[in-house]
Parts: structure tokens; C-alpha cells; sequence
């Protein structure tokens, strides 16, 4: 387990990627993959419009880079820091991978899948248990998202 500053620092890189996809037209999440020697190997920004893309999600897009620089789909002893608490396919994903830590800044009330609204790596169907860690500038990574669909109402 890391230090907070150690989680604050790798979301502020997080939340910078989300505000470049959110200034891009994205819904404003953003992920960064960090490897057990505290090196960024994966870097994710929303990019479904853009690439019309249902899966091009931060977390996917972090994850398969990780796998490509690591050139093992295995992310063992690896952490994804995100913006949003993921969906039930980057849950998936996150799963899939064998990430060992998720740190994540805001809950997602309709489709989180670590805590929120289902539990994905703790259910029966998850043969992969990994360290879970809420709440991250969680106001920051709420209001991000909070202002980017107010101006999108707006718009």
C-alpha cells in the first residue's frame, strides 16, 4: 500500500488526461496504469466519440497500453488510478488483467462496478482479488464531471 500523497499525485495526472478529453468532447475520465517500480506504462483519456469506439474507455485504453509496454497482458503487481469508479466492461477488464490495486476518485452512482452499484472483483463471478482505494480528490474528480455536463446541458 502506498502513501496518500503517493495516490494524489498519480490522480493529478489522471485528472489532467480527463480534462484533455473533456475539453476534447469526451465525458471528462482519465487513467493512468502505474508499474510496481512507480513508473506510468499506461495512459487513458475517454476517446469514444472521437474514435466511435464503445470501447474506448480511459481504463481500457491505459490497460492496453500497459499490456503493450509490459508485452504481457499479466498487470500484476501494477495499479490503475481513474477519474470515475469503472464500468462493469473496464470492470471487467480490470479483472481480466490482474491489476493489483485500483485507486479511484469519484463513486458513479449508475454504473460503478467496484463498490457502487455492483461489486465486480468481489463477486463469485471474479477469480482475481485486487485492493480497492475510494475516494481519491474525489471532489475534484466530481466536480470535473459535474461542470462538463452542466455546460453540456447548457450547450
Amino acid at each position: 500500500m502506498q502513501d496518500l500523497a503517493t495516490y494524489q499525485s498519480w490522480m493529478d495526472q489522471a485528472i489532467a488526461l480527463a480534462k484533455a478529453a473533456g475539453v476534447a468532447g469526451e465525458i471528462p475520465v482519465g487513467a493512468v496504469v502505474v508499474n510496481a517500480q512507480g513508473e506510468a506504462i499506461g495512459l487513458g483519456a475517454n476517446y469514444k466519440e472521437r474514435s466511435q469506439d464503445p470501447t474506448a474507455h480511459a481504463e481500457m485504453i491505459a490497460i492496453r497500453e500497459a499490456a503493450k509496454n509490459l508485452h504481457d497482458w499479466h498487470l500484476t503487481g501494477c495499479t490503475l488510478y481513474v477519474t470515475l469508479e469503472p464500468c462493469p466492461m473496464c470492470a471487467g477488464a480490470i479483472v481480466q488483467s490482474r491489476l493489483s490495486t485500483i485507486v479511484y476518485g469519484a463513486d458513479d452512482p449508475k454504473t460503478g462496478s467496484i463498490c457502487t452499484v455492483l461489486n465486480l472483483p468481489d463477486s463469485p463471478a471474479s477469480f482475481h482479488r485486487l485492493e480497492v482505494i475510494a475516494g481519491i480528490r474525489e471532489r475534484e474528480c466530481q466536480e470535473l464531471l459535474r461542470s462538463w455536463f452542466e455546460k453540456l446541458r447548457i450547450n
